[in-house]
C-alpha cells in the first residue's frame, strides 16, 4: 500500500457502501483523496459510520452534471481515478430506466470527458461495472472478458453500455496519451456496512434485527458471492500495476473460485449459522417480479495469469466477516472493525 502514499486519487460515488471501504483503504495509506458523490444513499451508511466525513475531500455532486463533475475534477488534479458512481439495483433499474441508464452511461462518459479535455496528470482509470454486463445465457461456466456484452434488464445493459463507452473512448482518445483505463467486472460484494435495499445480506441483516425470518426471494439463484475487499484490493492492485505499465490495462474480471459460486439460499444458510441465535429464512418466491437471471459465474482466469492474482478469502469466511462487523456495529464499534478487517485481509498477501 506504499504506493498510494501521497499520491492524489479521485473517487466517484466515495459515499457508497464499496467507496466508503475504498475511502478507508486510501486514508489509511496516506493517499490524498477527493471524492465526488450524492449524500450517502441509505441511513444509516458505512460512509458514516466508518469516520470518513473528516478524511477526504467530500464533493456532493451528481455524475450527470458533467459540468460540476468537471470542476472538482480539475481541482482535485488526480493521477489516479475510480469510477464507483453508479444507480446500483437492479430492480430499482425497473422502477427508473432512464435514471439508470443517464447515470451508468453518461455518468462515465462524463467521467472519461473530464480524462479526455481536462490538462490533470491523471495516469490511471479504473472503471468498476459488474458481472452481469454479459448476455446471460444460464450456462454452467464462467464468462470470459471476450464473451458477448448485452445484459438483459436496465441496470446490467446499461453496465454493458458503460463497458462499450469506456472501449471506444481507449481506443479513439487515450490509445496515444499516457493514460491507462481499465475496466473492472466484479461478482456480488458482500461485507460489513452494505444497507441498501433488496440485496440478500442487508435484508437478512434487517430480518434478524427485528426478529423475524429472512425472506429469500430467489433462493436457488447462483452468484459469484465475494468479500468487498476481494474486489477492492484488485481495483486497487490494477490501478497501480497499469500506472506503472500502460500494457497492463484491459478488461477484467473480479470474483472468487467457482466453489464460491453459491445459491442464494446457501448464502443465507451461512449467515445464519454464523449469526447464531435460531436466525432462519424463509422461500418467498414473488410471482411477477422483475426478471433476474439464475445463474452466473465468472471465470477470473485472465486476472490470475497477468496479475497472479487470487481470492484470498472464502465465501464463508466472507460471511463470517460481514456478520462480525454487524455484531460490533450493533456493539457501537463501526470504524474499529473496518480497519481490522483491511489489516487481517493484507496479511494474506
Amino acid at each position: 500500500m506504499g504506493f498510494f502514499q501521497g499520491k492524489r486519487v479521485f473517487i466517484t460515488g466515495h459515499t457508497g457502501f464499496k467507496g466508503a471501504w475504498l475511502c478507508r483503504i486510501l486514508t489509511n495509506a496516506g493517499a490524498q483523496v477527493t471524492g465526488y458523490s450524492l449524500a450517502p444513499p441509505t441511513e444509516p451508511n458505512l460512509y458514516t459510520l466508518a469516520g470518513m466525513a473528516g478524511r477526504v475531500r467530500s464533493i456532493t455532486g451528481d455524475v450527470r452534471n458533467r459540468d460540476k463533475l468537471a470542476q472538482a475534477f480539475g481541482e482535485a488534479r488526480p493521477e489516479i481515478v475510480f469510477h464507483l458512481a453508479a444507480q446500483p439495483i437492479v430492480r430499482d433499474s425497473y422502477k427508473d430506466p432512464v435514471a439508470t441508464y443517464e447515470t451508468n452511461v453518461m455518468g462515465t462518459v462524463n467521467l472519461l470527458e473530464c480524462v479526455r479535455v481536462l490538462q490533470v496528470p491523471v495516469r490511471s482509470v479504473v472503471i468498476v461495472t459488474t458481472d452481469k454486463v454479459y448476455e446471460n445465457r444460464n450456462w454452467a461456466w464462467g464468462y470470459r472478458e471476450n464473451d458477448p456484452l448485452d445484459g438483459r434488464d436496465p441496470y446490467s445493459n446499461s453496465k454493458s453500455c458503460a463497458e462499450l463507452a469506456t472501449h471506444s473512448y481507449v481506443s479513439s482518445f487515450f490509445a496515444q496519451r499516457d493514460v491507462a483505463v481499465s475496466t473492472l467486472r466484479a461478482g456480488n460484494v458482500i461485507g460489513g456496512g452494505d444497507f441498501a435495499n433488496d440485496r440478500i445480506i442487508p435484508d437478512c441483516v434487517r430480518a434478524v434485527q427485528a426478529g423475524k425470518p429472512i425472506i429469500v426471494r430467489n433462493p436457488y439463484s447462483i452468484r459469484p458471492y465475494q468479500h468487498v475487499l476481494e474486489a477492492l484490493f484488485a481495483y486497487l492492485m490494477v490501478a497501480q500495476r497499469q500506472y506503472e505499465d500502460k500494457n497492463l490495462a484491459g478488461w477484467y474480471n473480479v470474483g472468487p473460485e467457482d466453489q464460491d459460486c453459491v445459491t442464494t439460499g446457501r448464502l443465507a444458510d451461512m449467515f445464519c449459522h454464523s449469526w447464531g441465535g435460531g436466525a432462519a429464512w424463509e422461500n418467498h418466491a414473488e410471482p411477477g417480479a422483475p426478471h433476474e437471471d439464475s445463474f452466473l459465474k465468472l471465470d477470473c482466469s485472465k486476472l490470475k495469469t497477468v496479475f497472479d492474482w487470487r481470492p484470498r478469502w472464502n465465501v464463508e469466511t466472507a460471511v463470517a466477516k460481514t456478520v462480525d462487523w454487524t455484531k460490533s456495529w450493533l456493539q457501537g464499534d463501526s470504524a474499529g472493525p473496518v480497519d481490522k478487517q483491511i489489516d487481517e485481509y493484507l496479511e494474506r498477501f
